[in-house]
């Protein structure tokens, strides 16, 4: 079992992440899925995408659910029927899922060269702090702030919320793993904490709410 990594960050919140070795058959005989979901994997076209979506199931089993057990609102945001919050990602051959009492988001991406081309569309006040010298820590940089800005996206889950324009990473450093943002959209105010880890030339990172003032 390609269980990668199973932390309990705090007592309310459990991170855990898988591997992808198996086949798509092994995978399928190892969960159960309610109708809608099967459907839902037949109709993907990339084995990749659909083996993405049943290692998911394997992480709900390894914290004690099952796709029984989750449900999408209208705007395709998950959640457990227990109250708890998820958050759900996955890349290439990893997945991960994030469970809490509070709100949480998460994102892990594929460190790769192309976001060095399409950093201005999803950055304006962190292109200030970004190594220009190296490429390869200036990746490391901006994927980890296309994962916060991913995550908190999933958070908040509201229509009309652009990366660049309405959400902010303050300036941080990949040694320490962790750092804050905040957005700004409509009449909310939100700051946040981040945290992320390195894996393999992936990036996950997982964010919570700090607190929530009205604009002015």
């Amino acid at each position: 079992m390609p269980l990668y990594q199973s932390v309990s960050i705090n007592q309310d919140t459990q991170l855990l992440v898988w591997k992808i070795t198996e086949s798509y058959n092994t995978l399928f005989r190892s969960v159960q899925l309610r109708d809608v979901c099967l459907a839902r994997l037949e109709g993907m076209k990339s084995e990749q995408h659909q083996n993405g979506f049943l290692s998911v199931r394997m992480l709900l089993q390894e914290a004690g659910y099952t796709d029984f057990d989750l449900y999408y609102d209208e705007d395709g945001k998950p959640h457990l029927k227990d109250g708890k919050y998820i958050s759900i990602t996955h890349s290439h051959n990893f997945s991960a899922i994030i469970i809490s009492n509070k709100n949480v988001g998460i994102d892990m991406e594929k460190q790769r060269k192309k976001i060095l081309i399409i950093a201005e569309k999803f950055c304006t006040s962190e292109l200030s702090y970004l190594n220009t010298k190296n490429d390869t820590e200036r990746i490391r940089q901006l994927t980890v702030i296309w994962g916060v800005k991913e995550a908190l996206f999933k958070m908040i889950s509201l229509p009309g919320i652009s990366f660049k324009n309405h959400i902010d990473v303050v300036p941080f450093t990949l040694e320490k793993d962790s750092g804050d943002a905040n957005l700004r959209f409509n009449d909310m105010n939100c700051d946040y904490s981040f945290y992320f880890q390195e894996i393999e030339g992936f990036t996950l990172v997982y964010s919570f709410e700090k607190k929530q003032t009205q604009s002015l």
